[in-house]
């Protein structure tokens, strides 16, 4: 089907004709005669996978993806492979997050963030096709050299995969050199903090107005992201006679019946809603109306305001009031119920949210936890047992079992109503 022609001075050629019938050549330039047949067995194997319409061996699809740049071109001249596109890194990154229309402002944000770190450190004048799994090691290692947290980094290389899958499904490049970075952002207890309420009174104490209350408030006790959630936020998803808040959530709107979740109005709420409400112009539209420009930092005021409440500013500033507020309503009502006003699943409260506090130590130090002979038979009858601990307490019962045998054995029957038999019920046939 195909065959190795010389030239002089150890040029090289494969001479084969197409599904069409007309001859095509692909020149080699000087190369060693084994090399030569050994492209011309893959050119074979791409004319068969051409005129069978079969998917290629994995050898010659491994040897397609590993060509350097003038050989493919010279195959894609021929029609035997596809014609590879060229891109530079930053022109790449420029035009997929400008055709990204879907993206939410802070999301383009996020990917501006992570183009100018890989700018940074591979040129923008950078090949995509030139840059490695190593290379990819590397930029993580230069962006832990900087200063960023395990799960910042870890952001950016999710971020980054998201580039290079595109250009690999757009067949600029070969394969993703992102691929193996890690990006699942771990849970980290230490940046944990629990957000009291004489805390949270302090820093409403000295917000400026009842805007900022009122977001520090629905943050706080309504567990809602900021800002994203706050500016959402209209008066009529405000049901006061029914004690309910509509949350339009922008983070979840693409999940199914994500778009939206109610929360009640809690009592802590009520107060900043109605005085927010009462000095609203009339025919307002969104509740928190003066601090919507894209210029307004709320993490940089909030940690203004609780300066000034003489307090330090704790890790994560809204994460933590809204983790706080999860782990309160855990306290009080059914996980299920707290995840869906909160808006999060079980599993992503379990690791990013619900704390361990210095309370649930506090009462676990003074309240011993009760076995279940503590709290009394099966039957709910409390049993009489002095409370002088669980060892102190078994002994006791047994040797009250031990001299009353038969009070031992009926309520044991009572409790477990096990045959006489014994513990194991009968076998058939023995």
């Amino acid at each position: 089907m195909a065959s190795v022609v010389n030239r002089p001075n150890g040029r090289r050629e494969v001479q084969f004709f197409d599904p069409a019938g007309k001859r095509q050549t692909v020149r080699l330039g000087k190369m060693p005669k084994r090399d030569a047949e050994s492209v011309k067995t893959h050119v074979e194997h791409l004319l068969a996978a051409q005129i069978t319409k079969q998917p290629l061996d994995r050898k010659t699809a491994r040897w397609v993806a590993q060509l350097g740049d003038t050989l493919a071109d010279r195959l894609a001249n021929v029609g035997l492979i596809r014609k590879r596109e060229s891109a530079t890194l930053a022109d790449y990154i420029y035009a997929y997050i400008a055709g990204r229309t879907d993206l939410k402002p802070r999301t383009r944000i996020k990917f501006n963030a992570t183009k100018t770190y890989l700018v940074e450190f591979f040129t923008a004048d950078r090949s995509l096709r030139d840059i490695t799994e190593g290379d990819a090691d590397d930029w993580r290692v230069h962006l832990v050299a900087k200063g960023m947290g395990e799960n910042t980094v870890r952001k950016h290389a999710q971020i980054a995969k998201q580039f290079f899958t595109d250009a690999v499904r757009r067949n600029v490049i070969d394969s993703n050199p992102f691929a193996r970075l890690r990006s699942t952002t771990q849970a980290n207890p230490e940046r944990f903090h629990f957000v009291s309420r004489e805390v949270a009174d302090k820093v409403l104490a000295a917000c400026p107005d009842a805007e900022w209350r009122l977001i520090f408030a629905l943050s706080r006790y309504g567990g809602l992201r900021c800002p994203s959630e706050h500016l959402a936020l209209t008066w009529d998803s405000v049901d006061w006679e029914n004690g309910r808040i509509r949350i339009k959530s922008t983070k979840t709107e693409h999940h199914v019946d994500k778009a939206s979740r109610a929360i009640p109005m809690f009592p802590e709420l009520r107060p900043h809603l109605e005085a927010v409400f009462d000095a609203a112009p009339e025919g307002s539209v969104h509740v928190i109306s003066r601090y919507r420009s894209g210029n307004s930092n709320l993490r940089t005021q909030l940690t203004r305001i609780i300066h000034r409440a003489g307090l330090e500013p704790w890790p994560k500033l809204f994460q933590n009031l809204r983790s706080t507020r999860e782990t309160e309503l855990a306290e009080e009502f059914p996980i299920h119920v707290v995840c869906s006003w909160i808006g999060n699943s079980r599993a992503v409260a379990a690791k990013h949210y619900l704390q361990t506090t210095d309370e649930h130590f506090r009462k676990a130090a003074q309240n011993p936890t009760q076995s279940v002979h503590d709290r009394g038979d099966c039957n709910g009858q409390q049993a009489q047992v002095p409370h002088s601990g669980p060892i102190e307490s078994s002994r006791k019962s047994l040797a009250d079992n031990a001299e009353q045998p038969e009070a031992c054995t009926s309520h044991f029957d009572k409790c477990t109503k096990v045959a006489v038999e014994g513990l194991e019920p009968p076998t058939r046939g023995l």
